[in-house]
């Protein structure tokens, strides 16, 4: 046993250093092949946005130009500092010699200008009118005509904020503009990214990002500013501490000016829509093919990667494909995406996605030189079965929309229930909210999206609706669609649907190989494990508009239907489908006061308890419309 355990952890040791010493080889290749300058490139406007350029020393042909604008810094900054891309998958573009851009985007970090979130793009430009657009286009536009030795053929990506650059960079409409793979775009930060959930405010991710990231900067710098200092490192008991939503503004303070101005559109208004990049990318030109790419389990862009594809494939006429993987944000980029959490997926996942998928993508259209007839128009990585699949649309054409019912007796299936005035109730306390993962922590975990369940499933305030042992495999390929009939005591309530996949008893990975086992401690328990499929968020108040939200009359029944990410996943036979049930999800989302207020200006007294009543019953059956594939 001591010998097996040794040759495991040696075998491991082994290839950690073997990684680092691929990084060292590529670091080194890098530098001695690559040239570095930093240049002030102007915009329509006059204002100079902060560039540094990365050009092969090679000239033998002309080299293609793969660039990214981003708020969060070119750094390091100094002609003499290299980018540490050899960690990533940018050290592929290196070795095919291409001219790497990375931009500071107007008025971020060393460029000139206002920075604005999510600057709303404007189609009908003139003069010096500018947007982020225009902004890549002025860039684009310099680069080819002032880099030497570039083939005028240019590609733009980015992960997450630069997800969202990139999306408006295909707007752009720029003639050398070929190629943009959006990455976890930031979409729509009112229905599903990263701020919030339909409507339901995502106040952990939002306060430790925008505490930093918010404050002004007056002038260009290349030092970052400091986020806020936590009191505590338990979030959970942070976020109850603060009392309300309000006082999350008072702690942050007055110079963010995004958080306050947030806060001024508690509803889904003309501000939050000039904002949602999805109502634009019918400017998509056809000679721009995009690539979207996202994680399955991505806690941040979920959301944005889905709908982002699905916009461009309705409103564009290019060439536009998808890729989702079982990845946490930005993993296919960095690590080997073989597992998240205690979930594992049986093959180095990001690896087959950087060389199968991106780069021929990247090298056809900006070198002519990968047939790409092999990419799928979605290429989706389906988690249980643990194995990739390609499809010619997505959602597939195969694909029917199943109702699964709630049962009387915490039971789930494709029945309709037939009994009369029935529900199951739980009492949602503001004061002990339900937490979206057991561990005290101070970050939010990266992993909670493939989380163990079963701590929420013993909490008196959730409710859980399991099938019988499945007798055979269910594969669910799109969008899940909650369908709820309920009756509460108050006038507002949030609902968060969980889509949960329950393991045999007698369930364990082959080889007991987790990180603990291999390094001789106890693996996790996988027996009975509830692994989180796909969960999500209603505020109650939106279930008739996002725009004009509405009181609940209590105890009356109301239907309360929403939508789920995406979803591509396989219930193995033997599996049970479980579905929960429960009214907040903390600290991930803030509290609803569970009284039909602002939210944003509730005081610590507005929040109160409330009896919400879910009915399975013939009259009222509700029910979760799953994505059967067929």
């Amino acid at each position: 046993m001591r010998k097996l355990a040794f040759t495991v952890l040696s075998l491991f040791l082994f290839l950690s250093l073997s990684s680092q010493t691929l990084n060292q080889q590529d670091s080194a290749w890098i530098r001695d092949n690559y040239t570095k300058k930093e240049i002030m490139i102007p915009m329509r406007d006059g204002i100079k946005l902060f560039t540094a350029v990365y050009t092969p020393k090679n000239n033998s042909e002309a080299h293609p130009i793969l660039m990214n604008r981003t708020p969060y810094s070119c750094a390091p900054y100094g002609e003499n500092n290299f980018r540490a891309f050899w960690d990533n998958q940018w050290r592929y573009y290196m070795r095919r010699n291409y001219i790497i851009v990375i931009q500071d985007v107007r008025g971020r970090w060393m460029s000139e200008g206002e920075f604005m979130d999510v600057r709303p793009f404007n189609p009908n430009k003139k003069g010096t009118e500018f947007d982020e657009a225009s902004d890549t286009y002025d860039a684009i536009e310099w680069l080819t005509k002032n880099i030497p030795n570039n083939n005028k053929k240019v590609g733009i990506f980015g992960i997450s904020y630069p997800g969202f650059y990139s999306t408006i960079a295909a707007l752009s409409n720029h003639p050398s503009l070929v190629a943009v793979s959006p990455q976890a775009p930031v979409t729509d930060w009112f229905m599903g990214d990263d701020f919030h959930h339909n409507g339901a405010f995502f106040q952990m991710d939002g306060f430790s990002f925008y505490s930093s990231f918010g404050k002004p900067r007056p002038k260009p710098t290349t030092v970052g500013s400091p986020g806020f200092q936590f009191p505590t490192r338990d979030a959970y008991k942070f976020y109850l501490e603060a009392g309300s939503t309000k006082n999350l503004a008072t702690l942050i303070g007055d110079s963010i000016a995004f958080w306050h101005e947030m806060y001024k559109h508690p509803n889904y208004d003309d501000w939050w829509k000039a904002r949602n990049i999805r109502n634009f990318v019918n400017n998509v030109p056809t000679h721009t093919a995009t690539l979207v790419v996202g994680g399955l389990f991505d806690a941040e862009d979920c959301f944005g990667a889905w709908r982002t594809y699905e916009a461009i494939e309705k409103k564009a006429k290019n060439n536009n494909r998808i890729v989702m993987g079982p990845w946490y944000h930005g993993q296919w980029s960095r690590g080997d995406g073989t597992s998240l959490g205690n979930v594992k997926f049986g093959s180095n996942t990001s690896t087959y996605y950087q060389n199968e998928i991106e780069l021929p993508f990247f090298m056809h259209h900006l070198e002519g030189k990968a047939n790409i007839d092999q990419l799928a128009e979605a290429t989706i990585f389906f988690t249980g079965e643990n194995q990739w699949r390609k499809f010619t649309q997505w959602p597939a054409a195969n694909v029917k929309m199943t109702p699964m019912f709630l049962q009387s007796n915490g039971g789930l299936s494709w029945n309709k229930p037939t009994s009369s005035n029935s529900s199951s109730e739980y009492v949602s306390d503001p004061a002990k909210p339900v937490p979206y993962t057991e561990d005290v922590h101070f970050s939010r975990t990266i992993a909670y999206m493939t989380d163990d369940q079963r701590f929420a499933n013993r909490r008196t305030d959730v409710l859980s609706f399991q099938t019988e042992i499945l007798t055979e495999d269910i594969t669910l390929a799109g969008t899940v669609v909650a369908d709820l009939l309920t009756s509460i005591s108050t006038t507002d309530a949030d609902f968060v649907v969980k889509l949960i996949d329950v393991f045999p008893s007698d369930f364990s990975y082959p080889g007991n190989t987790s990180a603990a086992g291999r390094l001789g401690g106890g693996s996790y328990p996988m027996g009975d494990y509830q692994m989180l499929v796909r969960g999500e968020v209603m505020r109650g108040r939106f279930r008739n508009s996002f725009e004009i939200p509405a009181a609940f009359t209590p105890n009356k029944v109301e239907k309360v239907k929403f939508e789920l990410p995406d979803v591509a996943h396989t219930f193995k036979k033997g599996h049970r489908i479980m579905i929960q049930i429960q009214s907040s999800w903390f600290p991930l989302v803030d509290r609803n006061p569970q009284q039909f207020v602002n939210i944003y200006e509730a005081n610590a007294k507005d929040y109160i308890k409330s009896t919400i009543k879910i009915w399975h019953d013939a009259k009222n059956g509700s029910n979760i419309v799953l994505p059967v594939l067929k």
